[in-house]
């Protein structure tokens, strides 16, 4: 599962923006029903779209992503300077 935020700057009216916003949370219930070895991923900084109690549960692989990421963006440089 990749989970974004909701972004308040692409609506118009501010309204309905707070009217969704509460609905588009990912939290323990919303993977009670979830495979074990299904991950969850999000590209941070999170608002409220990813509740904290998740970081503990091994399906949550945003840390990774961001530590992979960082890996990543390191060899690239590296092959465009050499």
């Amino acid at each position: 599962m990749y989970v974004t935020r909701l972004q308040r700057e692409r609506f118009t009216n501010d309204s309905d923006f707070l009217k969704i916003k509460s609905g588009y949370n990912v939290c323990k219930d919303t993977l009670k029903s979830a495979k074990e070895k299904m991950i969850v991923m999000h590209p941070l900084p999170r608002v409220d779209e990813l509740n904290k109690d998740l970081d503990s549960d091994p399906r949550a692989a945003w840390f990774r992503q961001v530590e992979y990421g960082v890996f990543l963006k390191a060899a690239l440089i590296e092959s465009v300077l050499a």
